[in-house]
């Protein structure tokens, strides 16, 4: 006998299909205005600091509740259930913002856009970062959606579309949403809502000011470049032929001598902090060689972070403000880093040199193994490579969590040696790790070979600052060992050492050792003055030859630098022959030390928020116009001149 089970039918839905139609756009929008509340609450960390971003900004509120709720329509409409869309989109904006938490806690600044390139990466960058745990307010605003959803779940008859209303409540979703993935629509409906989409600025400011999916949306939809007045063919001719009028040819040197560029990780001169003292000299053979040596502040553009991002304005001369907001500067298209000669390629042009790049860590990060062959370099070195140069050390490989300084100069040395018995003159970059975070109090095995005295900080805030201390001071003592071993070699050999930044040292409780001495009012840069950015924003560096002659009268000597000064002031001291485009950097980096969207700082050290404030020279002013033609011709133009920039000045 056949038993028949009736089938189980869902319940019908509630009320005229007009009331439904509204709810489920009501209800779709305060998802995602729950959905920006909880991001806000991770991102902020208080409920009173949320209201307060909402009361202050609603425009930016409704604006990001709109685009949240956009995917809850979509999906909603698909799946005929507003309850089941609710979910993934609210779990993604939870992954996002925690992942932003967690880059603020990693580096003291906020997710960017152009951060998403080292997404692959991530269990990488994750893995140096140390211990990563989710803050109580992530678990809160977590559990808050989950009851936003079980909301929608006890309704789901009152927003229950069918048929014909779905249909046209889906084609109405659809159409928001590919509004909003166009910058023409998202412009059109942010400026209903008063949103600004043109305005480019610092990433912290625009996270504090938008909140952190609008911050992100804003840099997906490039701000436009705005060309020099009369932009054309002639005008770049015109461009070309002030350079040349400006630009001097160096003299042809009489030694070539080797060049190891160092950067070294998280170094600087940590005896200029307030208050803290040391029973000793963490940075003795730095502070000893600045007096045989050229030497002084280094503007890095960055805090905490931004190890690889330095690299490219470095090596290129281009930095992130000349490129489009969300633009990762390690992932352009691989065109990009061939329009100029690199800084490498300004010695290896010659013949006289080979570059190479060595780095005491693996090949994962920052898109490295791409970049630097297109910038010149010949052959690349990480960690496992190193050690297979038969290094004998007593010591070891590793110290800390990571490659010790002493044995990747040795590395360095060694493939210096190499370079020189081929008759060539080597161009080594080397990026070192073992003080990098994190800095747990356990890193160095609790040593620290120079005592700390700070009685106002806690024992906790001690055990970190200890690690910092042993760290430089480690640093410190391989430059030492490096510049004993060069005094040694007949090879004339050229050391620029520098930090690529300052450590974050975030300290128990979310403060920063800075924020404790009073060098900055908070982590966020929103009210900082453009000295504390400065101030900040700034390691040490010098330059030191192994013989004399090298550094002529410039020996003992302070010279303020940065990311984008010091490869222009090695070529001058070197007297290399360059092309066009390093020969106007020579000139700009006289007036510019740093030109970013945080802050500007002018050619003498002043900081200010924009070179506008700055109160510059008409003769600066020019050099800045000169370079902002070149690179928008380069990057956004017709490359009327591009080619001809990677010429002799004259050619």
């Amino acid at each position: 006998m056949k038993i028949h089970i009736p089938s189980k039918k869902r319940k019908a839905p509630l009320g005229p299909i007009w009331l439904r139609c509204s709810l489920f756009a009501a209800a779709g929008f305060c998802m995602g205005l729950a959905i920006t509340g909880a991001m806000q609450w991770i991102s902020i960390g208080t409920l009173p600091g949320v209201a307060e971003w909402a009361r202050d900004y609603p425009s930016h509120l409704l604006m990001t509740a709109l685009l949240w709720a956009a995917p809850v329509w979509v999906l909603g409409t698909l799946t005929g259930r507003l309850w089941v869309a609710a979910l993934p989109v609210g779990a993604l904006g939870l992954v996002l913002a925690l992942v932003d938490y967690f880059k603020n806690a990693i580096n003291g600044t906020p997710l960017e856009l152009a951060d998403l390139g080292l997404a692959k990466q991530a269990g990488n960058v994750a893995g140096l970062a140390g211990d990563l745990t989710p803050p109580e307010d992530f678990w809160l605003a977590g559990l808050a959606l989950l009851l936003c959803v079980a909301l929608l779940f006890f309704t789901r008859r009152l927003t229950a579309l069918k048929g014909t209303a779905r249909g046209r409540s889906g084609l109405f979703a659809l159409t928001l949403a590919g509004v909003l993935l166009t910058g023409t629509g998202t412009r059109t409906i942010g400026g209903w809502l008063g949103v600004d989409f043109y305005t480019r600025m610092d990433p912290a400011e625009n996270h504090s000011l938008h909140g952190l999916t609008l911050s992100l949306w804003r840099d997906a939809f490039p701000q436009p470049k705005t060309p020099p007045e009369g932009y054309d063919e002639a005008y770049m001719q015109e461009v070309l032929e002030r350079i040349d009028q400006l630009a001097v040819s160096p003299e042809e040197p009489r030694i070539r001598p080797n060049i190891l560029f160092i950067l070294s990780e998280s170094f600087y001169d940590l005896t200029r902090l307030p208050v803290i003292q040391y029973e000793g000299d963490p940075l003795e053979n730095f502070h000893a060689l600045e007096a045989e040596s050229v030497s002084g502040a280094f503007h890095s553009h960055y805090l905490g972070y931004g190890t690889g991002y330095l690299e490219i304005p470095m090596l290129y001369g281009l930095g992130s403000p000349d490129l489009p907001p969300g633009t990762n500067i390690c992932f352009q298209d691989e065109t990009v880093y061939q329009r100029f000669d690199a800084l490498a390629e300004q010695y290896t042009n010659s013949g006289d040199y080979t570059a190479e790049m060595l780095h005491a860590y693996d090949n994962t990060l920052y898109n490295r193994t791409v970049t630097y062959p297109l910038l010149g370099f010949n052959e690349l070195y990480f960690s496992n490579d190193i050690q297979q140069f038969g290094i004998e050390r007593a010591d070891g490989a590793y110290g800390g969590y990571y490659m010790r300084d002493g044995y990747f100069f040795q590395g360095m040395l060694q493939r210096m040696e190499a370079v020189n018995r081929t008759g060539k003159r080597a161009f080594l970059f080397g990026i070192t790790m073992e003080n990098h975070q994190p800095f747990d109090p356990e890193k160095f095995n609790y040593e620290c070979q120079i005592p700390l005295v700070a009685p106002q900080f806690t024992p906790a805030q001690r055990d970190r600052l200890r690690v910092m201390l042993e760290g430089i001071t480690r640093a410190d003592q391989a430059l030492g060992e490096l510049v004993e071993a060069l005094r040694q070699s007949p090879e004339p050999t050229v050391v620029v050492f520098f930090g690529d930044h300052r450590p974050n040292l975030f300290m128990p409780g979310g403060d920063t050792v800075y924020t404790l001495l009073g060098l900055c009012p908070e982590n966020d840069t929103m009210n900082w003055t453009p000295a504390q950015i400065n101030d900040l924003y700034s390691t040490d560096y010098l330059i030191w030859a192994n013989d004399p002659t090298l550094l002529g009268d410039l020996a003992g000597t302070r010279q303020e630098s940065s990311i984008t000064a010091l490869g222009p002031q090695l070529l001058e001291l070197t007297g290399q022959p360059v092309s066009r485009y390093w020969a106007l950097l020579q000139k700009v980096s006289k007036v510019c030390l740093t030109q970013t969207d945080l802050y500007f700082v002018d050619g003498q050290g002043n900081p200010s928020f924009t070179r506008e404030e700055a109160g510059l020279s008409p003769e600066a002013l020019e050099l800045l116009e000169l370079r902002d033609a070149v690179v928008y011709d380069a990057v956004y133009g017709k490359q009327y001149i591009t080619e001809q920039m990677n010429l002799p000045p004259g050619a």
